[in-house]
């Protein structure tokens, strides 16, 4: 899964990855946590352009009675978006992606979980496929939000979690957008990718608290005593 991830990148290099300006400064961001405010890359169906927006971490469909169901959405299967009432029509119509610096993973042993962050081998940002929504309230109010889109695992990351998040190959990030893309090219880029893309190490449980947002965060440490025992 995907519940935790870190985007310092600044606004020049997610242009030159995404290749969409960005309007305006980005802060560094260490610890991003569902339910909140996060960036987000899409394609304006009105203005028929790409653009950088900002979601809620959480997607609510349009639907749904309560927008807490978001808390329970912040991911979304791979292998049944086409059949989930609450994922469908956006995979057809909503999709966006998610620019990250890299995510964090929990390594469960005994009776600890290990952190670990996993980043790009070259370090530079990595676009995560999303699906977005609009939840309009009683009061006509308006709600944008998010979901990130998960897979099975790779081999780096399989001794982590059973699952990780759908990071797309830069040369896919159109047809990711594009409304025109047929379903079974999208369905082809829901994969795990390549081992050789990423790499992944320990850093520290402070990274469990959502208040804790700073540069510390991604710095290697060594497993922890407890841990090492098992």
């Amino acid at each position: 899964m995907c519940g935790r991830y870190a985007l310092y990148a600044d606004g020049e290099q997610l242009a030159w990855r995404f290749g969409v300006p960005v309007p305006h400064p980005i802060a560094p961001r260490y610890n991003i946590a569902p339910s909140q405010p996060v960036l987000a890359l899409r394609y304006n169906h009105d203005t028929k352009t790409r653009e950088w927006t900002h979601f809620v971490w959480g997607l609510v469909p349009a639907w749904a009675q309560d927008p807490s169901i978001g808390n329970r959405m912040i991911n979304a299967r791979a292998e049944t978006l086409r059949e989930k009432p609450a994922f469908r029509a956006a995979y057809r119509y909503r999709r966006c992606i998610v620019p990250v610096s890299g995510f964090y993973e929990w390594k469960k042993t005994g009776r600890t979980k290990q952190p670990y962050f996993v980043r790009a081998a070259d370090n530079l940002p990595m676009g995560l496929a999303g699906l977005w929504e609009v939840w309009r309230s009683p009061d006509g109010s308006e709600l944008h939000t998010c979901t990130i889109i998960t897979t099975d695992a790779n081999a780096l990351i399989k001794p982590l979690h059973d699952r990780m998040a759908v990071v797309l190959p830069p040369d896919a990030y159109d047809l990711w957008l594009n409304p025109n893309t047929n379903p079974a090219e999208l369905d082809a880029l829901l994969k795990p990718p390549p081992e050789d893309w990423l790499v992944t190490y320990p850093v520290s449980t402070r990274v469990n608290n959502p208040a804790n947002d700073d540069p510390q965060l991604i710095e290697p440490v060594a497993p922890s005593e407890e841990m090492r025992l098992f």
